[in-house]
C-alpha cells in the first residue's frame, strides 16, 4: 500500500510539472548578452597661451557635447614657460602659443611634427588704463609723463606680449626711459589685473583681454610697424598617448565653428 501511494504521488509530480512547461511554452533562454560598458573618457591636457582662455572656455563646451568621449583639461600661461614644460616632459597633448618663436622651437626639437602645427590666429597690441583713469595717456610717448608711475608689462623672456612690448618700446626709442616704471608679470592676464585693480597706471596686454573686461579701457593701440605680427601657432605633441583624439581637436580648433568663437573674442583668422 504504501509503495502505490509513493507511485501515486511522484506520477502527480510529473503531471503537475508537464502542465507547468507546457502552460510556459519554450523554456526562456536565460542566457544574455553582457550589457555594454559606457565608453571611457579619454582626457587631453591642452597647453595654452594665456589670452586664449575665454575663447578656448567657450570652444571646450560646444567640443565636449559632440565628442561625449573626449575631456578637456586646459593648462593656461605664458608661451615661454609652457614650452619649457613640453620640453622637461610635462604632460601635454597639444600646445597652443601665442608666439611663433616657442612653436618653432618645439619643432626644432623635434617634439612638434613639422606637419601637425600651423598658424591659425592674429591678434593686436594695445595699451590699457584703469577705467577711471584720471591721467590722459594717448600715444606711446605719454607714457614718459611723471604722472604715469607703473606700466605692466609680461616678463619679455616668457611672455610673448611682453616681447611684443619690448620690441615695440625698443623700436621708439622708449625702453630704456621706461625701465624703472615697469613692473612685470607672469602672463598677459596678470598684466591685466594689475590695471584692473589700479597697481598699474597703464598695461600691455592683447586686444582680445582688453575686450574680456569692463575694469579698463583702450588708451591707444600699438602701432604695429613697430613690432612683429602676431600669430598663435597651433600644434599636436608628438608625446601625446591620445594621437586619435588630439587629432581631432587639433582639426576641430581649424572648423568654422571654432574660428567663429575666436573671432568673437577679437582674434583674426590668418589666412
Amino acid at each position: 500500500m504504501l509503495k502505490m501511494i509513493k507511485a501515486y504521488m511522484f506520477l502527480s509530480i510529473v503531471v503537475v510539472m508537464t502542465l507547468v512547461f507546457a502552460g510556459c511554452g519554450t523554456v526562456p533562454n536565460t542566457t544574455s548578452e553582457p550589457s555594454q560598458l559606457p565608453a571611457e573618457k579619454v582626457e587631453l591636457t591642452i597647453s595654452a597661451a594665456a589670452s586664449l582662455t575665454d575663447a578656448l572656455t567657450e570652444i571646450q563646451k560646444a567640443f565636449e557635447a559632440q565628442n561625449a568621449t573626449i575631456k578637456l583639461s586646459f593648462n593656461f600661461g605664458a608661451s615661454g614657460a609652457l614650452q619649457q614644460q613640453i620640453e622637461q616632459g610635462a604632460p601635454a597633448d597639444l600646445f597652443l602659443s601665442a608666439a611663433v618663436k616657442n612653436m618653432a622651437e618645439l619643432v626644432d626639437k623635434q617634439l612638434i611634427a613639422p606637419n601637425q602645427q600651423i598658424n591659425l590666429l592674429k591678434n593686436e597690441l594695445v595699451v590699457v588704463v584703469p577705467k577711471d583713469a584720471k591721467i590722459p595717456i594717448e600715444n606711446v610717448t605719454d607714457l614718459t609723463k611723471a604722472e604715469v608711475k607703473t606700466i605692466a608689462i609680461g616678463i619679455p623672456e616668457s611672455v610673448p606680449a611682453g616681447i611684443y612690448a619690448k620690441e615695440a618700446l625698443t623700436n621708439t626709442k622708449l625702453w630704456d626711459t621706461l625701465q624703472g616704471k615697469s613692473v612685470q608679470a607672469k602672463d598677459v592676464r596678470q598684466v591685466l589685473q594689475y590695471v584692473e585693480t589700479g597697481n598699474a597706471d597703464a598695461g600691455f596686454v592683447y586686444k582680445t583681454d582688453a575686450l574680456a573686461t569692463e575694469k579698463v579701457e583702450v588708451a591707444f593701440a600699438v602701432d604695429a610697424a613697430t613690432y612683429k605680427t602676431i600669430q598663435y601657432p597651433i600644434g599636436i605633441v608628438k608625446a601625446t598617448k591620445h594621437a586619435k583624439e588630439a587629432e581631432e581637436f587639433y582639426t576641430y580648433l581649424q572648423s568654422q565653428e571654432a574660428l567663429d568663437v575666436f573671432v568673437k573674442y577679437g582674434f583674426s583668422v590668418l589666412k
